[in-house]
């Protein structure tokens, strides 16, 4: 058994499906604190926040404690969370017919290992079509995920290629948790 120090629902479903016991507790960080653009330092910085917030609460000594945040990044921009439809919108169309990245930083911990990852995800989109992004938005979707990006969903079919795990782009790199497991 496992603690997940996340509030996100696509983590807890990822374990889940590969059969981890956890119970998910998240915390409260603050990542507006965080002045950085430069993609992975700001998802290191905002890990490493989580963690030493719910490290101080929780320890690691009756259960391993396992935190990650991911940002995404198109044409060299970070792009987080969307704040409403017209930053969701600005999002999707930057990376229409783009190459994008989502990078997931986790911090794995118990009594004898720890695990600090960053892992990126590239895909190149086909162009999405106009109608498909406003009924995305319409479903209110995109709203909570980096990037307004949700590659088990919305961008399925617009993928023209990938490289690296899917499950790094839903939010942890679960093929390389399992070796610490």
């Amino acid at each position: 058994m496992i603690r997940l120090g996340s509030n996100s629902p696509t983590r807890a479903k990822i374990l889940k499906e590969h059969n981890i016991d956890f119970i998910q507790n998240g915390g409260s960080f603050n990542e507006d604190s965080i002045t950085t653009t430069n993609p992975k330092s700001f998802v290191y910085q905002a890990t490493l926040g989580k963690y030493n917030e719910l490290i101080k609460k929780y320890g690691c000594k009756d259960m391993p404690l396992l935190v990650a945040d991911s940002v995404v990044t198109s044409n060299g921009e970070l792009l987080r969370k969307a704040k409403d439809e017209k930053d969701a919108r600005r999002m999707l169309e930057l990376q229409s017919g783009n190459k994008t990245s989502v990078i997931t930083c986790m911090i794995f911990k118990s009594k004898t290992k720890e695990l600090i990852d960053i892992s990126i995800t590239t895909y190149e989109f086909r162009e999405f079509d106009e109608d498909d992004i406003e009924n995305y938005i319409k479903s209110g979707e995109c709203f909570g995920k980096a990037g307004a990006i949700m590659v088990e969903g919305f961008c399925r079919p617009y993928i023209k290629s990938v490289v690296g795990y899917e499950s790094t782009a839903m939010g942890l790199c679960v093929e390389k948790l399992k070796v610490y497991i």
